[in-house]
């Protein structure tokens, strides 16, 4: 039925097939063996672009070598790590229970994984005709026919869009969970995965491979005793280096790559079942009150009609099942005005220094946890009800891609904001519509302040009141601000609302002197990058590092 055995070869370490050979499992090291212990290295990349040459300086110094005493979310586990391959090849070439196919809705020939169908022949297309289709995230099954595998489980990735970003990574997550699960409940035990997306789908690779060995990881601490073997498939280089680097974040192998892992790891790394929760939208139940021991009956006192209503009133013992941030929006009208104008007259009896130094008025009232809420929600209401359309044809704010760690980017032109030109109150609705499907989960903003300094800028009083409208949620999934190209004064901007604003937000600004230093945070196909920005960045530092085609923009790096 399937081409005889023969020898394996390797290419970097990595097993590959021969065209014409069928693998086995015997042929192929483990992820536990040691000639992958160098995966956590970058093989092929320049000498320059080391980590120790550019470390995350959100990062304590000691941070990449320490754990400091942090939990690690995957410890050391070799039985699991005894299950995990890696292997450089078309999976249909391995003779393991199950291979998975990536294809369409339609299970088509043609959108399928490229070259399965004419190894398995004819007969899987006339079966997978017969399965009426399958849904994005979801799998199903069939015969393998000619290839040396039992089984062929096809599933459907999804498409990628940077506002839909957390249905796509939940949707890919419950690709690979969908597949594992087939597999036992089919009575298989070994199967090997390519990589469930395609550069049509738009889907990153690096936070995809993040996606699907996590899952896998969490699956097999559920399973791993009805599972033998797992075989990640890459069919090109950078999927390959990506998942070296990245396994052993998931699937270290000893006490120091768990140590290591504690640092490089995502913020974000799933639930239990590998998949992103929002914390906003769980349920969440509270335990009913305790039984209280009923106390004896007391003679019933008598009190004037007048004191009547006062003790039908005192009903205090009930505040403590109410929250505190509900109560504070059914306060007594009267009760909150009074202690806004008493916020007020304090800040405004102040002394403003940041008035004083030219920076605007900084003195307004700070405002609540539930008034922060309400303004944010009023804000958000009316921008989706207006079009905006004319502050997003100027390109001031936009969505990018996402930096290296998988984080969604925000991405901010200094230079397109014409103040002169721009209405303020419908730049920060537009602000918040845009960045709402963003700051539900950490994120990072990437800021071109290029050529900025040649316009005016608003005030460090509206940028207050800016962040105030984005809300608290805002501040704290917020990663990092990277700013390219900053000059003295916009330095002493940020420092002012380190001071004065926020010492939380703007502690998280990292300034970035040149787009070669930028790219190590934010890779470059992940970000749409203006003209002048380049041109700026040539005059600037002298091309040092770059060579920038005219043409294309594509930035190569000097040898």
């Amino acid at each position: 039925m399937y081409r005889p055995v023969a020898t394996a070869t390797t290419r970097g370490g990595v097993p590959t097939d021969n065209v014409d050979s069928v693998v086995t499992l015997d042929q192929i090291p483990r992820w536990s063996d040691a000639e992958f212990r160098s995966s956590l290295e970058y093989e092929n990349e320049d000498p320059s672009f080391s980590n120790s040459y550019f470390p995350d300086p959100l990062t304590s110094p000691g941070e990449e070598s320490s754990s400091n005493g942090m939990v690690s979310r995957f410890p050391v586990d070799h039985e699991i790590n005894s299950k995990i391959y890696l292997w450089r090849g078309q999976p249909w070439n391995l003779e393991v229970d199950a291979v998975v196919n990536s294809t369409n809705e339609n299970l088509d020939e043609a959108h399928s994984s490229p070259g399965l169908h004419a190894a398995a022949g004819p007969g899987l297309a006339e079966e997978c005709a017969t399965l009426g289709g399958c849904r994005t995230g979801m799998a199903k099954v069939t015969n393998a026919y000619d290839l040396p595998a039992r089984r062929v489980i096809h599933t459907v990735g999804p498409k990628y869009a940077v506002k839909y970003h957390t249905a796509a990574e939940n949707a890919l997550s419950h690709c690979y969970r969908s597949c594992l699960e087939l597999l036992i409940e089919n009575g298989l035990r070994s199967i090997a995965m390519g990589c469930i997306y395609t550069e049509a789908k738009n889907y990153p690779r690096e936070p995809a491979a993040h996606v699907a060995i996590r899952t896998v990881r969490r699956l097999l601490e559920k399973q791993k005793d009805k599972i033998t073997a797992v075989v990640f498939c890459t069919s090109t280089s950078p999927d390959t280096e990506i998942y070296k680097r990245l396994l052993p974040l998931y699937f270290p192998r000893d006490k120091h790559e768990e140590e290591v892992a504690i640092s490089k790891l995502p913020a974000d790394v799933g639930d239990e079942n590998g998949e992103t929760i929002i914390d906003e939208r769980k349920i969440r139940i509270k335990p009913l009150p305790k039984k209280t021991i009923p106390k004896p009956p007391q003679a019933p006192v008598e009190l004037p009609v007048s004191d009547v209503g006062l003790v039908r009133r005192n009903s205090n013992y009930l505040d403590t099942y109410l929250d505190p941030a509900f109560m504070s929006l059914i306060k007594d009208p009267d009760q909150r005005r009074q202690e806004q104008w008493e916020k007020t007259s304090q800040a405004q009896s102040g002394f403003n220094c940041a008035k004083m130094l030219g920076f605007g008025d900084l003195g307004g009232p700070p405002l609540s946890a539930a008034e922060e809420y309400s303004l944010h929600s009023r804000y958000l209401a009316k921008a989706n009800s207006l079009n905006l359309s004319e502050i997003a044809e100027m390109k001031i704010v936009y969505r990018g891609g996402v930096d290296s760690e998988g984080r969604p980017v925000m991405v901010v032109v200094g230079a397109h904001f014409l103040l002169r030109c721009l209405e303020l109150e419908r730049f920060v609705l537009y602000v918040v519509k845009e960045f709402e499907p963003l700051i539900q989960k950490p994120y990072t903003i990437v800021y071109f302040h290029s050529a900025a300094s040649l316009q005016v800028q608003p005030d460090l009083g509206w940028m207050k009141r800016l962040q105030q409208i984005l809300g608290r949620k805002h501040q704290r999934n917020l990663h990092a601000i990277y700013v390219l190209h900053p000059t003295f004064h916009l330095k002493a901007a940020i420092f002012a609302l380190q001071m004065f604003v926020d010492n939380v937000v703007w502690k998280k600004v990292v300034y970035v002197d040149r787009l070669l230093q930028l790219f190590r945070y934010v890779p470059r196909e992940q970000l749409t990058i203006p003209d002048f920005v380049f041109q700026h960045d040539l005059e600037v530092n002298g091309g040092k590092g770059l060579i920038v085609d005219p043409r294309t923009k594509y930035v190569y790096h000097r040898p």
